[in-house]
């Protein structure tokens, strides 16, 4: 009896802590998913629009008139936030802050790049069509590694992935194959003890491992 209240304890308690780290992990993974599409996007069409700037400046526009015609043109999320700097420039925001903005809303190294180059530029002057133009080529040279990177992981990812299935693919296994063989694993406090040291331990192995393979670039 007091086996079976100590199982049904521990049971609610592995339950609880389930649903915390579902209710709090998932959102946050949800969101994170969504920033980095939206500044994988942004990063994609990124050097494309400083092309515009170039051309632009070479057929004698000003600057703010560049902006304008990427904030019109380029799709989003490229489009949207050059608008918002369009729109606050219109307020009274300057150049300067606005890019700092969108850096802010924005914090990817292309942007940063693209704010000191605007910034030394307004105040020291220069040829802006020259300094752009070896930043788009910059930015383009930094895609390129970025996708032989990616491609050079995959194998590495790949591994990874057989590795971490392969204790729950075999628990499986042995469970269609022989019902009654893992049966103390889950009725017992001991077995569900060793279940979630074994889980943990898995977890820990999955998370090295991603971060391994997880290239900053």
């Amino acid at each position: 009896m007091a086996g079976l209240l100590l199982l049904t304890g521990f049971s609610s308690i592995v339950g609880m802590l389930g649903g915390f780290a579902v209710a709090f992990g998932v959102p946050r993974w949800i969101l994170k998913f969504l920033i980095n599409r939206r500044q994988k996007a942004f990063a994609e069409e990124f050097a494309n629009s400083i092309d515009v700037i170039v051309r632009g400046v070479k057929a004698g526009l000003p600057i703010n008139d560049c902006l304008k015609i990427i904030a019109n043109e380029a799709p989003d999320p490229v489009g949207q936030e050059f608008r918002d700097l369009v729109e606050g420039q219109r307020v009274g925001v300057s150049m300067e802050q606005g890019l700092m903005r969108m850096y802010e809303r924005m914090p990817l190294a292309e942007v940063n790049f693209f704010m000191i180059v605007l910034n030394i530029q307004q105040k020291t002057g220069g040829n802006l069509s020259e300094a752009l133009g070896n930043l788009s080529r910059v930015l383009r040279d930094r895609k390129k590694m970025r996708g032989k990177i990616k491609a050079m992981s995959q194998e590495a990812k790949a591994s990874a992935a057989i590795i971490g299935s392969l204790p729950p693919g075999v628990m499986g296994l042995i469970t269609l194959t022989s019902p009654g063989y893992m049966d103390l694993l889950f009725s017992t406090t001991l077995g569900n003890i060793l279940i979630i040291g074994g889980a943990c331990w898995m977890l820990c192995g999955v998370l090295v491992m991603r971060k391994m393979i997880d290239f900053k670039f």
